[in-house]
């Protein structure tokens, strides 16, 4: 079952509870739903705000429930793993979120393309594992430049901003950039 799929069904599930959510996703599930990539992902990353107990007693339960059909869905599939970043995102990002999903008890918003791509990148150069996505995200140079300031800003270890270089370097190249 793909992501988006899930989404629906929650979706109908949370508005069978009674329980509504209205939440920022970011990831691979934001990158999906927007059909920038098809990857598999089995997981919704909550952004904001603190998933609130029911819900997540919820999500659990679906989680179950989707089992119960052969259909593997992590306990914690819906997660407020990426809440970290809440400190460090850019001033006014959320003035510029984009609804992704809009169901009967569920509404999800995601972030501008630049924000989406400052995460992705962040995750790239932190534990090196966004290749796919930064590349399809198909960044300008002028996205990577932009990008470049607020991901230095990231990490205070010495290593640091040689690793963002690097990396930036490598994806311009590779998405024809003439670096």
């Amino acid at each position: 079952m793909e992501i988006g799929e899930v989404v629906v069904a929650f979706d109908r599930w949370l508005a069978e509870a009674g329980l509504s959510l209205e939440a920022t996703v970011i990831g691979g599930a934001a990158l999906v739903m927007l059909g920038i990539t098809s990857r598999f992902t089995n997981d919704v990353d909550v952004l904001q705000p603190v998933l609130p107990e029911e819900v997540m007693r919820a999500a659990q339960g679906f989680s179950s429930s989707m089992r119960e059909r052969g259909i593997i869905l992590p306990r914690r599939w819906l997660n407020n793993g990426p809440r970290a970043l809440m400190e460090s995102m850019p001033e006014g990002w959320e003035a510029h979120q984009r609804v992704l999903f809009e169901g009967e008890a569920l509404r999800l918003y995601t972030l501008s393309e630049e924000d989406l791509l400052r995460t992705k990148l962040l995750a790239l150069c932190d534990r090196n594992e966004d290749w796919a996505d930064c590349l399809a995200l198909g960044p300008s140079a002028a996205q990577l430049e932009r990008a470049r300031e607020w991901l230095l800003a990231q990490d205070e270890e010495p290593g640091w901003p040689a690793r963002v270089e690097e990396v930036l370097t490598m994806l311009a190249r590779r998405l024809g950039h003439g670096v």
